[in-house]
């Protein structure tokens, strides 16, 4: 029985406890999974029981009991009473830091977030033996439970015998019954919105059958099946090849490895308590196969593409688990942020230093490290290396992880920089928007009425050139200019077929120049340059994810690329402005004029 002065009395403690702060079911679930796995659980299974209810008019079913059952080492008497005391457990120490398993919180504090009763059975010799007890919410109000009953031999129910595949030697069963606070009402939505993230978190233990995962929705009356199915590794890196990727990035990889280090694998030694522990680092990006479009669509639309969506972020491993998938790096305004993937992977032993919360959902340090502003914590001239002096004198726990952050934060400038340049001979070349080339037929429909009236240019010579070495020579200087050599070979053949004048390419040039143009093979081949603002805010503001856009996006996309517009005109003005008065002046203006009078005739034709 509580004293009447127990600083904390344990009826009012264990109601708090159920805001613990688990996001949802699918992580308190996880918690129960965590344990199975630490138990040497090689099946583990999520089993909802629904029922029918009659409402004021019609009958709906609701999920009334959640169990997780495994085939791992079970629990004795002693071990299966420790299990429900919050904050007891076999893996407190920090010398047993070395699977998923630690803070002795999971079982009582997973489950009470969910329900107001869980009973567990643990057998180590058979399931006959089982080993039974539980925790009961109204029991412990009303304190009639003040002590976690001891454990009494006790069959396990019928219904999870009958359903249950994983019944070995050894197991354990844990049932929340009274579920009050999972937001899904049924077994198969528990289930729809679980395996995602289970298949996440476990994905390398899936990988490679260590553990099999099954869930199963029935019928607590008639046991009927509702749902079963079996997790699949979700890989946030898309770099296992049998994953829940749809087709066909199922059973391949769709993404690749960043390869930018010796090493693709970067590793970081963490000094902490005097010992060295490693520090895993791997970043991939999709290729050039899953970024193209189909039947119209743009990657980002394409079942893939959304299945990219879902894993934005950096993910946070630890022990082989996924704590979280960081997103404070992420753009959230850019689309093309599904197409890069970041794993950081961490020994239990760094708990301290990346800040692991008691419930395993995030790494606090880790987030805040991500987040800082170096540059604002550098005033009055001070510097990294002083800065970094500072934190190791205030033994602040950030420190070690400055440089990882720092490395990721590098890596993923260049990243997403090479995601952008993926699709750009895709786009500019027309196979996607810009449909059977229109401006470049229409400039060539120009070009022909001027060189009929007299007008010659450098790359008019090169027509007369055979086809062949026509579309080799286009396609050369489209590879230089960084096009991928297969759409460049299309490319090139589409423009000497057609007969088009012009073609477009994208590319980083080291030069302040807007574009470039260059004569070859009797075409014109004009390159924007990616580098310069003018491209992000006049062309890519225009034509990155168009599909998946709404309208209030595109509308603002269209007011700033006319300001954009704008300020390139007025870029001209000054800079013939700034000319001084004689020939300088008057070519700069005679340039204008002129390169507006062709113009006219291009966007007329184009009207």
């Amino acid at each position: 029985m509580n004293k009447p002065h127990d600083i904390v009395p344990a009826h009012l403690a264990v109601q708090a406890m159920r805001d613990n702060g688990y996001k949802n079911a699918a992580y308190a679930i996880a918690e129960l999974m965590d344990n199975a796995i630490q138990a040497g659980a090689f099946q583990v299974e999520l089993l909802c029981g629904q029922r029918m209810k009659q409402l004021t008019s019609r009958k709906s079913s609701h999920i009334e009991q959640i169990a997780v059952l495994d085939n791992g080492c079970g629990m004795d008497a002693t071990v299966l009473r420790l299990a429900l005391q919050f904050g007891n457990g076999t893996h407190l120490d920090k010398d047993q830091h070395t699977g998923i398993g630690r803070f002795g919180m999971g079982l009582p504090s997973s489950s009470i977030s969910q329900c107001q009763r869980v009973d567990v059975w643990s057998w180590q010799n058979g399931v006959e033996n089982a080993l039974y007890t539980y925790l009961d919410l109204d029991e412990i109000k009303t304190r009639q439970l003040n002590e976690v009953p001891e454990p009494i031999p006790k069959s396990v129910p019928h219904r999870w015998l009958k359903v249950g595949q994983s019944f070995g030697y050894s197991g354990t069963l844990v049932v929340w019954s009274k579920i009050d606070r999972c937001m899904w009402r049924t077994g198969k939505t528990i289930i729809e919105h679980s395996e995602l993230l289970i298949g996440r978190m476990y994905r390398k233990f899936l990988e490679h059958d260590r553990v099999k995962i099954r869930m199963y929705a029935f019928d607590l009356d008639t046991h009927g099946e509702i749902l079963e199915k079996y997790a699949l590794p979700n890989d946030p890196l898309y770099l296992m090849s049998k994953t829940s990727c749809p087709p066909p990035f199922d059973n391949q990889p769709m993404f690749q490895l960043w390869e930018g280090d010796v090493n693709p694998e970067i590793t970081f030694i963490i000094n902490f308590e005097g010992k060295d522990h490693e520090v895993k680092l791997r970043i991939a990006y999709a290729t050039e196969e899953a970024r193209k479009s189909e039947n119209g669509k743009s990657p980002g639309a394409l079942p893939h593409g959304k299945h990219a969506a879902k894993n934005v972020g950096i993910s946070v491993v630890r022990a082989g688990r996924e704590l979280e998938l960081d997103q404070t790096l992420v753009n959230s305004y850019d689309p093309t942020e599904r197409w890069w993937g970041v794993e950081v992977e961490f020994p239990p032993s760094l708990d301290d230093i990346f800040g692991v919360t008691n419930n395993k959902q995030s790494a606090r340090n880790f987030a805040e490290v991500l987040a800082l502003d170096i540059e604002s914590l550098l005033e009055n001239g001070k510097t990294i290396t002083q800065l970094k002096e500072e934190l190791r004198e205030d033994q602040d726990p950030k420190l070690p992880l400055l440089d990882l952050a720092d490395k990721i934060n590098s890596i993923l400038s260049l990243i997403r920089r090479l995601i952008k340049d993926q699709t750009k001979g895709d786009r500019t070349s027309g196979l996607k928007r810009h449909e059977n080339y229109k401006p470049q037929k229409a400039a060539t429909y120009i070009t022909k009425e001027r060189q009929n009236n007299g007008y010659t240019g450098e790359s008019d010579k090169d027509e007369q050139l055979p086809k062949q070495q026509r579309k080799q020579a286009i396609q050369e200087t489209l590879i230089e200019e960084g096009m991928p050599p297969t759409q460049a070979e299309l490319l090139a053949a589409t423009t000497v077929d057609d007969g088009l004048k012009y073609t477009f390419v994208e590319a980083s040039l080291d030069t302040p120049a807007f574009f470039s143009v260059k004569p070859k093979g009797g075409a014109i081949i004009v390159t924007l340059n990616t580098k310069h603002p003018a491209y992000q805010n006049l062309v890519e503001v225009l034509e990155d994810n168009i599909e998946d856009a709404d309208i209030d996006t595109l509308r603002s996309r269209l007011a700033n690329s006319l300001d954009a517009l704008k300020l390139l005109l007025m870029a001209w003005a000054r800079y013939e402005d700034e000319q001084p008065e004689g020939i300088r002046k008057q070519n700069a203006q005679d340039a204008r004029i002129d390169w507006g009078r062709l113009a006219r005739r291009f966007l007329e034709n184009e009207e």
